[in-house]
């Protein structure tokens, strides 16, 4: 599609769109993609990759805006710990709140009843059941580690972006309960986390072969897929030119409305 960017080394941002940037990072089924988008004086990261990546983001952040420019906001699309994972100690780093939906807050405060009550079938087959096995007490630690704590805030998306004045955000549940992506209407540019992706999750070949295709989020870490459609179908009523995924190489171009809209259908 036209405007594709060249496939990046893992941590070498790439220009996707004016002032928005595209990273990625971690490695095997932890990889993902982060991005900075400048709004100044200052500028925001949109997810903050597994647990072993802040060390990675914080020298992309250098790289592009300098080292004693610290983020405005981190926000969040959903708490998967391949897109909160780093959250809490670069906001420590940096001295800045991570911002989430609403609906999100509970899970990323560690909210055991919250986790089991939106758990996808990966919750339910082997995140849980190993949970369990730990014991009540050893479970609760466990999940405490991986909260956000006291870094975390909920915004309200319609009063608008923490930090992106001219971004909006576009609740998307289904992936998870508050999900969300973030859409710059005057070039029409989406950040759309999980909700829609721009490589095949949902098939061993696709994952192998990571080639480009617009995509739904993958089904076995979904919490509702009936939710996850109408969530696909709004972004496509958005008729973005740019589309940033959580997974996969960002696609842009004339085409790519026509595109989301097709594959809107067909799910």
């Amino acid at each position: 599609m036209a405007g594709q960017p060249n496939r990046p080394d893992v941590g070498a941002p790439r220009p996707i769109a004016p002032g928005v940037h595209w990273v990625v990072v971690g490695r095997g089924l932890m990889r993902s993609n982060v991005y900075f988008v400048r709004s100044e004086p200052s500028w925001v990261l949109v997810d903050a990759g597994s647990a072993d990546c802040a060390p990675a983001i914080r020298r992309a952040a250098e790289s592009l805006f300098g080292e004693s420019v610290s983020p405005s906001a981190i926000l969040i699309t959903h708490d998967h710990p391949d897109h909160v994972g780093s959250a809490r100690d670069l906001a420590r780093w940096w001295d800045c709140a991570v911002w989430v939906h609403p609906d999100e807050l509970p899970i990323v405060r560690g909210d055991l009843a919250a986790i089991r009550r939106y758990a996808s079938p990966l919750d339910r087959w082997i995140v849980l059941p190993l949970l369990r096995l730990k014991g009540s007490k050893r479970a609760e630690a466990v999940v405490a580690r991986a909260s956000l704590g006291d870094v975390a805030r909920s915004f309200d998306p319609i009063a608008g972006v923490p930090g992106l004045p001219d971004w909006e955000a576009v609740p998307t549940p289904g992936h998870t309960p508050g999900h969300v992506a973030f859409f710059r209407r005057h070039d029409r540019v989406l950040i759309s986390g999980d909700a829609l992706v721009t490589m095949n999750l949902n098939s061993v070949w696709g994952l192998l072969r990571k080639s480009q295709q617009v995509s739904g989020p993958p089904r076995y870490a979904t919490w509702d897929w009936g939710v996850a459609k109408e969530s696909v179908a709004r972004l496509a009523q958005l008729e973005p030119l740019v589309v940033a995924g959580g997974h996969g190489t960002p696609m842009s171009g004339p085409r790519l409305p026509g595109s989301l809209h097709a594959f809107a259908a067909r799910l």
